[in-house]
């Protein structure tokens, strides 16, 4: 098991990291589907190269090759959405968020797989990406779908945890580096 892996890399010192991130693959509030595919988008976003591969290899198991696919198109499609409409909503002049994206975003219309796994997917990396609009949307889009507050609370949880597992790992990478 591949997570298995990256547990083991976690020090003792985040030993409650490491807790967090065991009993996150096991809940039962999000379906299998919902949970890796959450994994997946939110490694990416957190872009720590190990924990990728190592969620990318697991996710493959739980996953069928269209939901690798479009959680891989969450994270990417946010990385662009997330700087753009942050900016738009954090910009004094309002006038930003009047004007037309004139950015492609097909993907969001059409993911390959359930719309609100996209969207959960979607609201994961916003919350890592820190885009408030963002998260409100796709929190309208989900509420909408009849996904509740509890699950989008747990996929909110799952990426808040990969991303302090990123940085545990970038962190542990640089300290290596030091005393080399």
């Amino acid at each position: 098991m591949a997570l298995d892996n990256i547990r083991e890399l976690i020090p003792d010192y985040a030993k409650d990291i490491k807790l967090n991130l065991s009993s996150l693959l096991t809940d039962n509030l999000l379906s299998d589907q919902q949970r890796w595919g959450t994994l997946l988008a939110t490694a990416l976003a957190s872009r720590n190269a190990t924990l990728i591969a190592a969620v990318n290899q697991e996710a493959a198991t739980y996953l069928e090759p269209q939901a690798l696919a479009a959680a891989k198109s969450a994270a990417s499609i946010m990385a662009m959405n997330n700087i753009y409409y942050r900016f738009t909503h954090l910009a004094s002049d309002p006038d930003y968020a009047t004007m037309p994206a004139r950015l492609r975003m097909n993907v969001i219309g059409n993911p390959g797989v359930d719309k609100a796994d996209f969207e959960l997917w979607s609201l994961a990396v916003s919350a890592i990406n820190g885009c408030g609009k963002c998260i409100d949307a796709h929190d309208q889009v989900l509420r909408q779908a009849g996904i509740t507050r509890e699950q989008i609370q747990q996929a909110v949880r799952i990426a808040s945890v990969i991303h302090a597992v990123a940085a545990i790992l970038d962190g542990e990478a640089g300290l290596t580096e030091i005393t080399d």
